[in-house]
């Protein structure tokens, strides 16, 4: 479905579901070089037990206009917008990567409007590498099969979220390319990788939150080591936060490498 959020079409995914305001809602938010579809499994699941999904397309990506975030603080702005444009008052959130950082950003400024948060594929600080900041904005196909090869425990996982016959890799290098071209004026690859770098307000923002948090980890990722996890996890728990820890054995892409697992990890966390 598209909503319009600041003036401009917004595509979020909602599994054919119309939104029912008599049902809990959940926000799926993507990282960098991604859109909704990375949640197929998910979403799919959640709007068929009882959730109103909304699976969105970030700004200047995919089918959403507008202009890309060009930070943490305005992704998750724009989320605040989106539920004030769906007619949500409470929702939970559910952000991997950058869209962690944009989810608790997002709690934090919406306090008792979320109920929950969960941080797939998080680590704060954030950082980048300079050399893969740089091949994203210059060289964006070498930079995409980078973190393509660093994203993933295995290059030959099995078929996962996608079904029987599926190259996990390679349909995630078309993704990659498919975001990438989907917006002309503005390298999203590189601004997103520069507003994950950038962030500075992580401990802050997970102190302030009033919901409880899941951390869903991959002991295998190389992109956002679960060790780069713990200052959040500490401030979390030492904040007084409901803190919930899961860790699995892949790397940073948890929703296609394990996506049954995953979505377990998200649905129970959501029951409680």
């Amino acid at each position: 479905m598209y909503l319009q959020v600041n003036g401009h079409n917004t595509y979020c995914y909602t599994a054919g579901k119309p939104i029912d305001a008599a049902k809990p809602t959940v926000v799926f938010i993507h990282g960098v070089l991604n859109d909704h579809s990375v949640w197929i499994l998910q979403s799919r699941y959640m709007a068929n037990h009882g959730w109103n999904v909304l699976a969105v397309d970030l700004p200047g990506h995919c089918r959403s206009e507008g202009e890309a975030p060009a930070s943490v603080e305005e992704a998750a702005a724009f989320i605040a917008a989106l539920l004030d444009a769906a007619g949500i008052q409470r929702a939970a959130l559910v952000g991997h990567s950058w869209g962690s950082l944009i989810g608790v950003e997002a709690a934090s400024m919406l306090k008792d409007r979320i109920t929950h948060l969960v941080m797939v594929g998080t680590a704060y600080p954030m950082k980048v590498s300079p050399a893969l900041i740089e091949a994203s904005l210059n060289d964006p196909a070498a930079a995409l099969k980078m973190i393509n090869v660093f994203s993933r425990s295995t290059l030959s996982a099995p078929p996962s979220a996608l079904g029987p016959g599926t190259w996990v890799y390679g349909a995630s290098m078309a993704l990659g390319r498919r975001v990438l071209a989907s917006n002309r004026k503005v390298n999203v690859f590189h601004r997103g990788f520069k507003a994950c770098d950038s962030y500075a307000n992580g401990e802050q923002a997970i102190a302030a939150i009033t919901c409880p948090v899941l951390f869903l980890l991959g002991s295998q990722d190389q992109m956002t080591h679960p060790k780069a996890a713990q200052l959040l996890i500490k401030t979390a728990k030492s904040s007084g936060k409901k803190v919930a820890v899961v860790s699995m054995a892949v790397g940073h892409h948890q929703m296609t490498e394990a996506p049954e697992e995953t979505l377990a990890a998200i649905r129970d966390f959501l029951a409680t």
